[in-house]
């Protein structure tokens, strides 16, 4: 597609959709034919010789049809196989000319069409959607100038330093080689073993034992880019940035035990949240910023900026938002777009580059050759979902997969029998310049000096969990380290956490039955056979900083309830509020309402009508729901004689979500939950809707694990 690239995306159009229109089909009223355009009479039956005779060779219609299904499949991803899509847009608040070029940052007057994939890491692609794990946020925009890929995590570090560490780091998380075991799991002997050797995975480390690495939905979670990224204006001048994506959906988490039986009870649970969220018209959304350093600035901090183990705490440069991204459709096929999207950290448009961060370099080998194996060569720009909006002209040619058809005998540069075309674009007419920066350096294998401190952030982390998060963290790694059969390594991991926070290390330690102390330096295994030690020894910076709130979920609470999961227990004989208060009101406020009841068809109220069920006892469960109310009536003599529902509310409570009830339910309450005490908090208990509202929007009332008495 040629496109005016001095003018914007035209009257609010999504090029994108357009463009992915063209590769669209629909079945509907149509024959069945070959992949030829045969037309098909018989698709029931194989060729043979008679009705119970062999089936024949010529058969080229069976043929076809299980040598393509024999071949559907394509390899998946080493890591993020896991995944799921939608297609959304970008829109931009202000110009950010100032630091960059990129026309899609400088131009409020256009959307810019996205693809986005949200994936786990270490699990295939039939495993579950909540382990703790990371979690990768990919975003593909199709601008004006190319494609561009912001390929993140949901956390704003990583595990390793250095590229070359990564494979190392995939083969210890991944299942152990000699049984497969365990699947989409962190939690065993290899993955403990190479990370207590890995200080500088220590503060990933941090990030995937807190509530962050089990988020409620993937609508609930940040996106960072990791890494620090330049902008380049039009002057020529760098600016470091590193990027951030900020849900207005807030930031929330699931409780640890109530994940482990989502991963029973719907293993799907993240990636149907997101495509009924879209589809019920519930579009989430995320705010950009972007955390911007001067060129000058580079060596101002305790820590160093290309270090992807390291942040950039926002209370010292705060996070500058620049613009908002929804998701508004979801697609069409998952094969041929969420499965085939091919993100890469080096598609890049004018105005964006590159640092020296040594992970980052790496990537920009490694996504291509995964790429060219996963997709089955060169040629993975021409799968729809992968094609930009510009039209692509240049000599490359041929290959697996082929479907642009180049007209001309000139496919090479210099040529004088083509014109000289494809022409080479200059700066001012959009050819991409790499940042002209001054190396001066010797050629070594080693690592700065500066990235050595392993601990400072890795503390700073903890110290800005509340309460509640830091227990989470201290159960998390009990839990972890609790799967590890190899005593040894438990231990070391629990020396090391000695590092971070002592208080951290004797809690961990006494649940393992450990006792802490403290490890030799350098107490890295990553050292070269020739390595000088003394360059090795890790160390921990005084940071300017004692704590960072905007580290803390507990700040990150959303504002209202749109898109938040309630479920209504209901029975015959329920008072008709249920229906004309309770459901009306709560999905007025944009909350996603079902009705639950004992049996599936409907259920009567007290008046006499009738009302559709949404899901029965029997195959709803609370741990997909946010809150849970118990609507008053007659059915009350119902539920209170069920087991299901009496375990449905207890459970709800147990995972410390809000559950609110009529107050003729105060007797169902006590009899599902012996144990409560009323008034409690996250519980109300006189039909008022307001304050059911007010507790949802508090997402979870953690304290009620300090003492638990409810054993759903």
């Amino acid at each position: 597609m040629k496109i005016n690239e001095s003018e914007p995306f035209e009257n609010g159009a999504n090029p994108k959709q357009e463009q992915l229109g063209k590769f669209t089909t629909d079945n509907q009223g149509e024959f069945m034919t070959t992949d030829q355009g045969l037309k098909i009479n018989d698709d029931q039956n194989s060729l043979k010789t008679g009705d119970r005779g062999a089936t024949l060779l010529e058969d080229f219609i069976l043929r076809e049809k299980i040598t393509h299904f024999d071949h559907e499949r394509i390899p998946e991803r080493i890591v993020h196989a896991r995944g799921s899509g939608a297609h959304g847009v970008f829109e931009l608040y202000k110009s950010m000319g100032k630091y960059t070029k990129a026309k899609f940052l400088n131009d409020t007057s256009i959307k810019t069409p996205v693809f986005v994939r949200f994936s786990t890491v270490a699990g295939f692609r039939g495993s579950t959607d909540v382990p703790r794990d990371v979690r990768g946020f990919a975003v593909k925009f199709y601008t004006q100038e190319g494609n561009y890929d912001l390929v993140g995590n949901n956390m704003p570090v990583f595990f390793i330093q250095d590229a070359t560490k990564f494979p190392d780091l995939v083969h210890a998380v991944k299942p152990e080689p000699h049984n497969e075991i365990p699947q989409a799991a962190s939690a065993h002997d290899t993955f403990w073993d190479f990370t207590s050797l890995m200080p500088e995975a220590m503060h990933n480390v941090m990030w995937l034992m807190s509530d962050r690495a089990i988020p409620r939905s993937l609508r609930t979670m940040e996106g960072f880019g990791i890494h620090t990224f330049r902008f380049i204006n039009d002057e020529g001048k760098s600016h470091f940035v590193k990027f951030h994506w900020k849900p207005k959906q807030g930031v929330l988490g699931l409780a640890w035990d109530e994940a482990q039986r989502i991963a029973g009870k719907d293993t799907d649970f993240h990636r149907r949240d997101l495509w009924e969220a879209i589809d019920e018209g519930h579009f989430p959304e995320w705010e950009l910023g972007v955390q911007i350093v001067a060129q000058e600035d580079e060596h101002k901090y305790p820590f160093d900026l290309l270090d992807p183990t390291k942040l950039i705490p926002e209370e010292m440069v705060p996070v500058e938002i620049i613009g908002k991204m929804t998701l508004n459709r979801n697609p069409d096929n998952f094969f041929a777009e969420t499965e085939q999207v091919a993100f890469h950290p080096g598609h890049l448009v004018p105005g964006i580059d590159f640092t020296n961060d040594p992970l980052l370099q790496g990537r920009l080998f490694s996504y291509t050759d995964t790429q060219i194996s996963r997709l089955g060569g060169p040629n993975f720009h021409e799968i729809p979902i992968n094609k930009s909006i510009p039209e692509v002209t240049n000599n490359q040619r041929d290959g697996m997969h082929r479907m642009q058809i180049n007209k001309g005998k000139a496919h090479y540069n210099p040529n004088s029998i083509g014109g000289g075309c494809p022409f080479q674009a200059m700066i001012s007419e959009g050819g991409f310049s790499s940042f002209e920066e001054r190396i001066d350096s010797n050629k070594i294998r080693r690592r700065s000096k500066s990235f050595f401190d392993h601990f400072s952030q890795p503390e700073l982390f903890y110290k800005s969990m509340n309460a509640d998060e830091k227990r989470h963290i201290q159960d998390a790694f009990a839990f972890e380290l609790g799967k590890v059969k190899i005593v040894p390594i438990r231990q070391r991991m629990v020396n090391m956490l000695l590092e971070v926070d002592q208080d951290l290390a004797k809690i961990v330690g006494e649940k393992l039955g450990l006792t802490p102390s403290k490890l030799p330096q350098p107490i890295t295994g990553s050292i070269p056979a020739d390595g000088d030690l003394d360059h090795y020894h890790s160390f921990k910076e005084k940071l300017p900083i004692n704590d960072a709130p905007s580290l803390s979920m507990a700040t990150k609470l959303p504002t209202d309830i749109v898109a938040r999961r309630v479920a209504v227990l209901t029975a015959d004989g329920v008072n008709d509020e249920a229906f004309t208060k309770v459901k009306k009101e709560l999905s007025d406020l944009g909350a996603m309402v079902t009705i639950i009841a004992p049996r599936h068809g409907f259920v009567t109220t007290k008046s006499g009508d009738q009302y559709p069920i949404d899901d029965s006892l029997l195959t709803a469960a609370s741990v997909v729901f946010d809150a849970v109310y118990v609507a008053g009536g007659d059915s009350l003599k119902t539920l209170s004689s069920n087991p299901d529902a009496l375990h449905f509310v207890a459970e709800a409570f147990k995972h410390c979500k809000p559950v609110g009830a009529d107050s003729d339910a105060l007797d169902f309450l006590k009899k599902a939950i012996p144990e409560i005490k009323l008034p409690a908090k996250g519980v109300s208990t006189k039909g008022n809707l307001q304050d059911f509202v007010k507790d949802i929007q508090q997402h979870r009332f953690w304290d009620r694990e300090v003492n638990p008495v409810v054993p759903a």
